[in-house]
């Protein structure tokens, strides 16, 4: 390939015969002056200090992300506290045993407002973190969640038109968007920026602060209640300003934590895809470009890092060996693109009088990615999975209030104090999270990098579908036999709950995708999974009382022990990522 004003000429080797090349004695001298162990000390040093950097961005990213699942955990499972203390402000006139209980269509038109948010989000923010960067748009996120919980706890009714109910529904659809746009991206920053060794220990840990933000809804509810306890024991519609407090105070880690989310740099990985599409983009833009500007492109390539022998090439020095790969990759353009690009280079002395020389690189896009079944399975396993096991997870939540009265920690809603209902409701609340929810979060954080993505949500999965089986087929059996071993059983369904699919299914989509579409993906997926919780909470829930109260709940556990089964099944699509690289998982190059 002929480049007009670049002339290539043989590499010289150097020998003793050979004139014009320095001798032993002239090089001597140089070297003598230069301080090899000093260099070598100040490169030690700068390897530590780019360590410390890299650690440090990988500390930062899991504290930011961690208090963001804090805080989206704290909001979607405050909604249930909220409405019992609701109903005691809007219906502590009605009679009979609609006193003191927001009717189902509104308790189930708050409870779904923010998973309906949250699927939105992971799909709206997902991808738009792919387009322009995980970080602005995580931190526009975080932005949304403060100003629609602020505008969410002053929600009341009009004169004419919407209720109170109506109006925070449509404030919590606004911060289910912001709360689902931190699960693509919280995800894909942790991933990008932990090192391999850690990177499922750190993705984990950032989902398992989830339990935390769960405890916390109650744990506030209960302190405020308490601040509040003889004005409501004096005034029942006190407790007007107990929700919105509690609400109000899911505002406050988002707030705490956006300057970081504000400040936070791109990772290293979303940067050289930027580049690369930058530089693609401007070589498909060349066609248009004059003749001049082209040559300069083509020499100038896209400033990126390229191989050795690119650098050889701009300096008109070229060896034998090279002299092929230089023809057809100037400044080394073909050397910094990825394993998704075609490229037709082009030859300028070959080219017809007028005609506009460029050269043509398309990235490869979603649909033709996700075309191929190899990669479309995956997609498929992490969504279907996320589905079925976000079915179960909020359905058996059915059982909570069971599991309550069981222990002794329920009270008479219509007749008994106010005060000491709901605080002991939320005291329940935190016992049973204790006892299997937190625990089993934690178990998966220090061992998911030895058992493995796949061990684990098959076993979970396993573990699941035994269990609904033993408690769906036995329901009654159980509780008249014994409380104690209902509420052994529901713990285990808890614990394998998060020491298994809930965890891993949150994991592995942060993994098994290439950079460019790593976040679409993952909202995909997540979004899957609040379908699930959607199909439970405003479908399934509605069917627990058919045939009477709570007598269609062993018939629904029956059904959540053939969707986990499904689970486990889709689980074989998708590959395991246990110490490998994410370029070896996707195949990308760096």
């Amino acid at each position: 390939m002929k480049v007009p004003g670049l002339t290539f000429t043989k590499k010289k080797t150097c020998s003793a015969d050979v004139s014009g090349c320095p001798s032993a004695a002239d090089i001597k001298p140089i070297i003598g002056d230069i301080d090899l162990e000093l260099l070598q000390r100040q490169e030690e040093l700068d390897g530590i200090n780019d360590e410390t950097r890299s650690n440090w961005e990988m500390i930062r990213s899991f504290l930011v992300c961690g208090a963001a699942f804090f805080a989206d955990a704290y909001l979607m499972f405050s909604s249930n506290i909220i409405i019992m203390i609701m109903g005691y402000v809007y219906y502590h006139d009605a009679e009979g045993t609609a006193k003191n209980v927001v009717p189902n269509k509104w308790s189930t038109l708050v409870k779904v407002a923010v998973q309906v948010g949250c699927l939105l989000g992971q799909l709206i923010l997902g991808r738009l973190g792919d387009k322009f960067g995980r970080t602005g748009v995580f931190a526009m996120g975080a932005i949304l969640v403060i100003i629609s919980t602020v505008g969410a706890s002053f929600s009341s009714s009009t004169v004419r038109g919407f209720n109170v109910f109506i109006f925070l529904f449509i404030w919590l659809v606004f911060v289910g968007i912001g709360v689902g746009g931190d699960y693509p991206l919280a995800a894909t920053i942790t991933s990008e920026y932990a090192d391999v060794k850690s990177r499922g220990k750190m993705m984990s840990a950032v989902f398992a602060c989830q339990g935390f933000g769960n405890l916390a809804a109650s744990i506030v509810a209960i302190i405020v209640l308490a601040c509040f306890k003889t004005a409501i024991r004096d005034d029942v519609y006190m407790l007007d300003y107990v929700w919105r407090i509690c609400l109000g105070f899911g505002a406050i880690p988002g707030g705490i934590t956006l300057y970081w989310r504000l400040t936070m740099p791109e990772s290293k990985s979303f940067q050289a895809e930027a580049n690369k599409r930058a530089a693609a983009a401007a070589a498909v833009d060349a066609d248009a470009l004059p003749d001049a500007e082209i040559e300069m492109l083509i020499i100038k390539g896209n400033n990126r890092q390229a191989p050795q022998d690119a650098s050889s090439c701009q300096q008109g020095v070229l060896s034998d060996e090279h002299s092929a790969s230089c023809s057809n990759n100037p400044s080394g353009m073909l050397g910094s693109l990825g394993h998704d690009e075609h490229v037709e280079p082009v030859d300028l002395a070959d080219m017809a009088p007028g005609e506009q020389p460029g050269r043509t690189a398309r990235l490869e896009t979603f649909g033709q990615y996700f075309g191929q079944w190899k990669n479309m399975k995956v997609l498929l396993g992490t969504s279907l999975a996320w589905f079925v096991v976000d079915v179960a997870f909020y359905g058996i939540n059915l059982n909570s209030s069971v599991v309550i009265s069981a222990i002794g920690f329920s009270g008479d809603v219509q007749n008994g104090d106010p005060y000491d209902v709901l605080s002991r409701n939320c005291l329940g609340n935190i016992i049973i999270n204790v006892l299997g929810s937190v625990p089993g979060y934690w178990i998966s954080v220090f061992t998911i990098e030895r058992l493995g993505r796949k061990w684990i949500q098959l076993m979970g999965f396993a573990a699941l579908t035994v269990l609904y089986v033993v408690i769906g087929f036995a329901y009654h059996q159980i509780l008249d036999a014994s409380n104690v071993a209902f509420i052994v059983l529901f713990t285990l369904a808890q614990l394998f709950q998060n020491f298994g699919p809930n965890v891993t299914c949150f994991v592995w989509p942060g993994e098994v995708f290439p950079t460019r579409f790593k976040a679409t993906a993952h909202g995909i997926s997540a979004a899957s999974g609040k379908l699930g919780a959607i199909v439970a909470q405003a479908g399934l829930m509605t069917l627990k009382d058919r045939g009477g109260p709570n007598e269609f709940i062993p018939h629904l556990i029956e059904i959540f022990a053939l969707f986990t089964l499904i689970g486990f099944f889709v689980t074989f699509w998708i590959p395991e990522t246990k110490g490998k690289t994410i370029e070896e998982i996707t195949g990308e190059t760096n």
